[in-house]
């Protein structure tokens, strides 16, 4: 006889990524919160670091009237924290916990987890102590809470996610045994170390053991952590089916549930709307390069890019760059094709003559409009910037504190790519994070998202792959691979309809098969690809660019949630069958 599923009665949800935004974690928690929300109104508790102490936080409005009691209990237990909302859709409640105090029980802490969990600290470098003592912070800041708030009448979830906040689900674990726990891992630390340090990851995986690679690669204590929860919460999840076959090989552990990443569509705007931003970002885009590169590129350049971590294997920088040099060799291409390279880098501030050169044709535009009588008009697709010599760094938006030593110019230069006026096939890197102060697009990520006409994420090692999944809910086709989650997920669509695997003109999506040595056959079909997208009709791209929505509407929360209510079900379920031994 099937049970009925057990539902929380409240859920805690701790990350290094809450009101923090530094990588695709944000993306999943903030774009689910409301689906949440909506369903146990301000039931749903995150939990963050505090950063931000003595400055404001775009992200978090702080409410000093919520939990006074709690709170002041709270600091009189040793835990400082600061209450509010996330600023966010749904505005979900918000816990921001001050971790450096924990420092100074760094040791005791240590040993306690290695004590109850073999938890091995001792080769801890880098980022470990700091994630480990805000993980620390916050498991105490949920049994302060649980005990004052709550008690054990309630069905209360804990879910972690990624080694940094392991520590703080293994103390609730041992010290609030009645919280049912969750641990999710977006990507292996130590399958991410493999493939980032050149090693073959697929062929190999089922030959590789966890522990001896993590003394291999000096990873043996973010790795320790990482697989000592997988072993010891009560429901163990990962992102995609690519993540649970390493979570299994390199973890010893095969997830009990795998929670797909969506996205909320209320981030993609509507009609006008959509039209006018597009307009807008295409502006600029081609504003900046014409005045970076001394061209008078149009509103027919194709306009390409790919973005993430800059990470140059693993996110598949190597192989697009290849594959562009690739097609700039190719006498079929009749278009002006314009590729971006959107990696934040140790970038040193907005080239000064880029940002001059940019002020000066806008301020000379505004002049000419006001003496037309037209500023007030929306801004127009051609863009303002006419100018015909290029700027002593063409390739690059902004300064590098070593260019020497930088992949992607050492690339560019590599291949002769100069961007001179002559190529069809132009490139600049942009490396620095579009939060809407750069300095020379100024405009965020997503709203230059809405300018471009195709996007190509190679992934070599991509649990997920918000990116691409971010592209097709803004209508921009996009080719990604079958070693990325979404790529995967995106076939399987296809094919649980009995239709053939994605195609970029028929899709938006186009799944380009990958392993761990077909570098050149992925460039050559990345080139061949974009070759053939700029030949498309505009009907043709028009409907790529709706085939592409319409995926990315099948990958929305409400969809997906299911899966987290069934990892619910088993960790409650895991906790009362606990409670009764």
């Amino acid at each position: 006889m099937n049970q009925d599923p057990l539902k929380p009665d409240f859920i805690f949800e701790s990350s290094w990524e809450v009101c923090n935004k530094v990588g695709g974690i944000y993306t999943v928690l903030s774009t689910r919160a409301k689906t949440l929300q909506d369903a146990l109104p301000d039931h749903v508790v995150f939990i963050g670091p505090d950063f931000w102490q003595d400055k404001e936080n775009p992200l978090f409005e702080e409410d000093t009237r919520q939990w006074q009691q709690w709170r002041k209990k709270a600091a009189a237990e040793g835990v400082a924290v600061r209450i509010g909302r996330w600023q966010i859709p749904g505005r979900p409640l918000v816990v921001l916990v001050d971790f450096k105090p924990f420092f100074a029980q760094k040791n005791d802490i240590y040993g306690a987890l290695w004590t109850s969990f073999q938890v091995d600290s001792l080769h801890a470098y880098g980022d470990y102590d700091e994630a480990s003592m805000f993980s620390y912070a916050a498991g105490r800041v949920v049994e302060s809470f649980y005990h004052a708030m709550l008690g054990e009448d309630k069905r209360v979830v804990y879910q972690a996610h990624e080694w940094m906040t392991g520590l703080g689900a293994l103390y609730i674990k041992k010290h609030v045994p009645a919280i049912a726990t969750i641990f999710t891992t977006h990507a292996t630390s130590i399958g991410r170390s493999i493939a980032g340090n050149g090693k073959p990851l697929y062929d190999y995986l089922f030959a590789y053991n966890g522990n001896q690679m993590a003394d291999e690669l000096n990873m043996q204590s973010k790795h320790s952590i990482e697989r000592q929860t997988a072993h010891n919460v009560d429901c163990f999840t990962t992102v995609s089916d690519v993540t649970a076959r390493e979570c299994l090989e390199l973890l010893d552990k095969q997830p009990d549930v795998v929670l797909p990443n969506g996205f909320e569509m209320d981030f993609v705007p509507k009609g006008v709307a959509f039209t006018n931003r597009r307009r807008k970002a295409r502006t600029r885009i081609l504003d900046v390069a014409n005045a970076l590169m001394g061209t008078q590129l149009t509103d027919d350049t194709l306009i390409v890019a790919t973005s993430g971590r800059y990470e140059w294997k693993n996110k598949g920088i190597d192989v697009y760059l290849d594959a562009l040099n690739r097609l700039r060799h190719n006498d079929a291409l009749n278009r002006d094709v314009l590729a971006l390279v959107e990696v934040p880098g140790w970038q040193a501030g907005p080239c000064e003559d880029l940002r001059q050169r940019l002020d000066a044709e806008a301020a000379k535009a505004t002049k000419q409009q006001a003496r037309k009588g037209k500023a007030a008009q929306a801004p127009q697709a051609a863009p303002l910037v006419n100018v015909c010599t290029p700027l002593h760094d063409p390739i690059c938006t902004h300064y590098l504190h070593e260019p020497g030593s930088d992949r992607v110019t050492g690339a560019l230069h590599a291949y002769g790519i100069n961007n001179h006026p002559s190529s069809k096939v132009k490139v600049i890197f942009v490396p620095c994070y579009l939060d809407g102060a750069d300095g020379i697009f100024n405009m965020h990520y997503y709203d230059l998202l809405l300018g471009l006409d195709l996007t190509v994420y190679p992934s070599y090692y991509e649990p997920w792959g918000y990116t691409p999944l971010e592209s097709v809910a803004f209508r921009v086709p996009c080719l990604t691979t079958t070693l990325a989650g979404f790529g995967l997920w995106a076939n399987e669509v296809k094919q649980q309809a009995g239709l053939p695997e994605c195609r970029l003109d028929v899709d938006g999506v186009e799944v380009i098969p990958r392993s761990d040595y077909n570098f050149v056959e992925v460039a050559e079909r990345i080139a061949g690809e974009i070759l053939g997208f700029a030949a498309l009709t505009p009907k043709e791209v028009d409907a790529a660019r709706k085939a592409a929505h319409a995926l990315a509407e099948k990958a929305q929360w409400k969809h997906f949630i299911r899966y987290y209510y069934e990892a619910y079900d088993i960790a409650l379920r895991r906790a009362e069958a606990r409670a009764t031994e």
